[in-house]
Protein backbone atom coordinates (compact mmCIF):
# COMPACT_ATOMS: atom_id res chain seq x y z
CA UNK A 1 0.00 0.00 0.00
CA UNK A 2 1.41 2.99 -0.95
CA UNK A 3 -1.01 5.06 -2.94
CA UNK A 4 -4.74 4.53 -0.81
CA UNK A 5 -7.96 6.43 -1.76
CA UNK A 6 -10.09 6.78 1.26
CA UNK A 7 -13.77 7.33 -0.26
CA UNK A 8 -17.25 7.23 1.36
CA UNK A 9 -20.04 9.33 2.58
CA UNK A 10 -19.59 12.59 4.05
CA UNK A 11 -19.62 11.93 7.81
CA UNK A 12 -18.64 8.33 7.43
CA UNK A 13 -15.48 8.37 9.12
CA UNK A 14 -12.86 8.39 6.17
CA UNK A 15 -10.41 11.49 7.66
CA UNK A 16 -10.45 9.77 11.13
CA UNK A 17 -9.81 6.53 9.21
CA UNK A 18 -7.39 8.43 7.04
CA UNK A 19 -5.63 10.26 9.87
CA UNK A 20 -4.78 6.63 11.77
CA UNK A 21 -3.54 4.98 8.42
CA UNK A 22 -1.46 8.06 8.03
CA UNK A 23 0.23 7.52 11.23
CA UNK A 24 0.61 4.07 11.09
CA UNK A 25 2.13 3.99 7.45
CA UNK A 26 4.23 7.25 7.63
CA UNK A 27 2.63 8.23 4.15
CA UNK A 28 1.40 12.02 3.04
CA UNK A 29 -1.83 12.25 3.77
CA UNK A 30 -3.78 14.95 1.44
CA UNK A 31 -7.61 16.08 2.09
CA UNK A 32 -9.17 17.13 -1.35
CA UNK A 33 -11.86 19.19 0.52
CA UNK A 34 -8.50 20.84 1.76
CA UNK A 35 -7.22 21.81 -1.45
CA UNK A 36 -10.59 22.56 -2.88
CA UNK A 37 -12.12 25.05 -0.23
CA UNK A 38 -11.16 28.22 0.48
CA UNK A 39 -10.98 29.49 3.53
CA UNK A 40 -13.49 32.37 2.56
CA UNK A 41 -15.80 29.48 2.12
CA UNK A 42 -15.58 29.73 -2.03
CA UNK A 43 -13.28 27.13 -3.83
CA UNK A 44 -10.56 27.38 -6.66
CA UNK A 45 -10.92 26.70 -10.29
CA UNK A 46 -11.53 22.85 -11.46
CA UNK A 47 -8.17 23.74 -13.54
CA UNK A 48 -6.35 24.33 -10.48
CA UNK A 49 -7.54 21.43 -8.94
CA UNK A 50 -7.24 19.37 -11.28
CA UNK A 51 -3.02 20.50 -11.60
CA UNK A 52 -2.98 19.84 -8.10
CA UNK A 53 -4.43 16.82 -8.64
CA UNK A 54 -1.92 15.52 -11.06
CA UNK A 55 1.03 16.37 -8.97
CA UNK A 56 -0.38 14.47 -5.91
CA UNK A 57 -0.93 11.44 -8.06
CA UNK A 58 2.22 11.33 -9.96
CA UNK A 59 4.03 11.44 -6.23
CA UNK A 60 5.44 7.98 -5.36
CA UNK A 61 3.24 7.36 -2.18
CA UNK A 62 -0.19 9.37 -0.88
CA UNK A 63 -3.19 8.67 1.04
CA UNK A 64 -5.72 10.77 -0.40
CA UNK A 65 -9.18 11.27 1.50
CA UNK A 66 -12.09 12.53 -0.18
CA UNK A 67 -14.62 11.48 -2.95
CA UNK A 68 -14.91 14.35 -5.60
CA UNK A 69 -16.58 12.09 -8.04
CA UNK A 70 -15.58 14.45 -11.07
CA UNK A 71 -11.82 13.00 -10.28
CA UNK A 72 -12.28 9.71 -8.97
CA UNK A 73 -11.81 7.11 -12.00
CA UNK A 74 -8.38 9.34 -12.65
CA UNK A 75 -7.50 8.49 -8.88
CA UNK A 76 -8.46 5.29 -8.95
CA UNK A 77 -6.23 4.34 -12.19
CA UNK A 78 -3.12 5.59 -9.88
CA UNK A 79 -3.81 4.32 -6.86
CA UNK A 80 -3.08 0.47 -5.33
CA UNK A 81 -5.69 0.41 -2.52
CA UNK A 82 -8.86 2.05 -1.78
CA UNK A 83 -10.74 2.36 0.84
CA UNK A 84 -14.82 2.63 0.47
CA UNK A 85 -17.20 3.78 3.68
CA UNK A 86 -19.88 2.63 2.80
CA UNK A 87 -22.30 2.96 5.81
CA UNK A 88 -25.89 4.08 6.60
CA UNK A 89 -27.30 7.42 6.18
CA UNK A 90 -28.39 7.73 9.73
CA UNK A 91 -24.94 6.97 10.90
CA UNK A 92 -22.98 9.81 8.22
CA UNK A 93 -25.76 12.17 9.14
CA UNK A 94 -24.73 11.17 13.45
CA UNK A 95 -21.17 11.66 11.99
CA UNK A 96 -21.37 14.94 10.08
CA UNK A 97 -23.63 16.49 13.37
CA UNK A 98 -21.09 15.37 16.28
CA UNK A 99 -18.26 17.25 14.12
CA UNK A 100 -19.72 20.81 14.11
CA UNK A 101 -17.61 23.27 16.02
CA UNK A 102 -14.70 21.56 15.60
CA UNK A 103 -11.66 22.63 13.63
CA UNK A 104 -10.88 20.16 11.62
CA UNK A 105 -7.36 19.24 9.00
CA UNK A 106 -9.62 18.58 6.16
CA UNK A 107 -11.50 21.60 5.98
CA UNK A 108 -10.58 25.58 6.19
CA UNK A 109 -13.26 26.01 8.53
CA UNK A 110 -15.95 24.80 10.86
CA UNK A 111 -19.44 25.13 10.99
CA UNK A 112 -21.59 25.35 14.30
CA UNK A 113 -24.63 24.15 12.12
CA UNK A 114 -25.48 20.98 9.67
CA UNK A 115 -25.26 23.03 6.14
CA UNK A 116 -28.58 22.09 4.07
CA UNK A 117 -26.28 21.42 1.18
CA UNK A 118 -24.15 18.81 3.06
CA UNK A 119 -27.55 16.63 4.76
CA UNK A 120 -28.82 16.40 1.20
CA UNK A 121 -25.51 15.37 -0.10
CA UNK A 122 -25.48 12.64 2.61
CA UNK A 123 -29.05 12.06 2.41
CA UNK A 124 -28.44 11.04 -1.79
CA UNK A 125 -25.55 9.63 -1.23
CA UNK A 126 -26.45 5.88 -1.23
CA UNK A 127 -28.80 6.30 -4.49
CA UNK A 128 -26.43 7.88 -6.24
CA UNK A 129 -22.50 8.34 -5.68
CA UNK A 130 -22.65 5.14 -4.19
CA UNK A 131 -24.06 3.65 -7.22
CA UNK A 132 -21.50 5.40 -9.38
CA UNK A 133 -18.66 4.73 -6.98
CA UNK A 134 -19.69 0.55 -7.09
CA UNK A 135 -19.81 0.73 -10.75
CA UNK A 136 -15.99 2.02 -11.36
CA UNK A 137 -14.95 -0.37 -8.27
CA UNK A 138 -15.87 -3.05 -10.33
CA UNK A 139 -14.30 -1.85 -13.40
CA UNK A 140 -11.23 -1.57 -11.11
CA UNK A 141 -11.13 -4.97 -10.00
CA UNK A 142 -7.36 -5.20 -10.25
CA UNK A 143 -7.27 -2.60 -7.08
CA UNK A 144 -6.99 -3.53 -3.51
CA UNK A 145 -10.73 -2.59 -2.09
CA UNK A 146 -11.53 -2.55 1.43
CA UNK A 147 -14.89 -2.03 2.03
CA UNK A 148 -16.04 -0.84 5.36
CA UNK A 149 -19.86 -1.21 6.16
CA UNK A 150 -19.39 0.05 9.94
CA UNK A 151 -16.85 1.61 11.78
CA UNK A 152 -16.93 -0.89 13.77
CA UNK A 153 -14.97 -2.80 11.19
CA UNK A 154 -12.79 0.03 10.11
CA UNK A 155 -11.79 -0.05 13.51
CA UNK A 156 -10.90 -3.52 13.73
CA UNK A 157 -8.86 -3.08 10.14
CA UNK A 158 -5.91 -1.42 12.14
CA UNK A 159 -6.32 -4.39 15.42
CA UNK A 160 -6.17 -7.05 12.50
CA UNK A 161 -3.24 -4.97 10.64
CA UNK A 162 -0.89 -4.91 13.78
CA UNK A 163 -1.33 -8.85 14.78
Amino acid sequence: MKKILVIGCPGSGKTTFAEKLRDKTELPLYYLDAIWHKPDRTHISRDEFDAILDDLLAQDAWIIDGNYGRTLERRLSACDTVFFFDLPTEVCLEGAIARLGRKRADMPWFDTDLDPALRQNIEAFRSTSRLAIYALLEAYKNKNVIIFASREQADAFFEEEST
